[in-house]
C-alpha cells in the first residue's frame, strides 16, 4: 500500500470515528414541506438547474444534516446558507436530510468535445496521482462517485462548475478540510476543471 493510500485510510478511519451524525431521526416527508424555502435555489426535489447551486438529490445520509450545522455554527460560510441554517432546528435539519437523501439525482451528459478532458479526469478520479501524492477520488466517494455515509458525499452527477469551486476553494484553503486542502492543493486548475467534468458525467 503506498503512501497516499496509507494517508486516505487513516484520515478515513479518524474522520469516521469523528463524525457528525444526526442526533434525532429524521422525517422525510416533514421534511419535503419543511424544503420549499431550499427548492428557490436547489430546485425541484434538489435537481438545481442552475450550476451555481449545487444538486442535493440522492446525497449520501448525513451528509447534509452536518453541512447545514456547520453553516449554522459558522464552521462553514455562506452568506445565503448561513442565514438560512441559522433558523433550522436539529430536527429541521435531520427532516430535510432525510428528505433530500431519497430524491433521485438527474443525470448530466458531457459534450463531444469535453471527452478528452474528461477521461484524463477520470486518470485522477480513479488512479490518483502518484507524482504528487494524492490519491484516488473514489477510495473515499466510491467507484461511481456514489459517496459513502455520512462523511464523504456523493459526487457523481454533480454540476461540473460547482464542483470546480469548491475543489478551488480547497486548493486555496477558502474552505477548509483536514483531508481535502492537502489533497486539491497539488493539483492543477486544469486537472480540476477535467476532474469536475467526469465527475458530472457519472451516474
Amino acid at each position: 500500500m503506498n503512501v497516499a493510500k496509507i494517508f486516505m485510510v487513516s484520515l478515513a478511519f479518524a474522520f469516521a470515528i469523528n463524525a457528525n451524525s444526526v442526533a434525532q431521526s429524521g422525517d422525510a416527508e416533514a421534511g419535503e414541506q419543511k424544503s420549499i424555502t431550499c427548492a428557490a435555489c436547489h430546485g425541484a426535489n434538489g435537481n438545481s438547474p442552475i450550476a451555481q447551486f449545487p444538486k442535493i438529490a440522492g446525497q449520501v445520509p448525513g451528509y447534509i444534516a452536518a453541512q447545514l450545522a456547520k453553516f449554522k455554527s459558522g464552521e462553514r460560510t455562506d452568506p445565503i446558507m448561513g442565514g438560512l441554517a441559522g433558523a433550522l432546528s436539529e430536527q429541521d435539519m435531520a427532516d430535510l436530510d432525510a428528505y433530500y437523501s431519497r430524491q433521485q439525482i438527474s443525470d448530466l451528459f458531457i459534450t463531444a468535445d469535453q471527452e478528452q478532458q474528461a477521461r484524463a479526469g477520470e486518470a485522477i478520479f480513479r488512479g490518483g496521482s502518484a507524482e504528487f501524492g494524492v490519491p484516488a477520488c473514489m477510495g473515499c466517494h466510491g467507484p461511481s462517485g456514489s459517496g459513502i455515509p455520512p462523511n464523504f458525499p456523493r459526487l457523481a452527477g454533480q454540476h461540473a462548475s460547482y464542483t470546480e469551486t469548491q475543489l478551488l476553494a480547497f486548493k486555496s484553503g477558502r474552505r477548509n478540510s483536514p483531508i481535502m486542502n492537502p489533497i486539491a492543493f497539488p493539483l492543477s486548475a486544469q486537472q480540476i476543471k477535467q476532474l469536475a467534468l467526469y465527475i458530472s458525467a457519472l451516474h
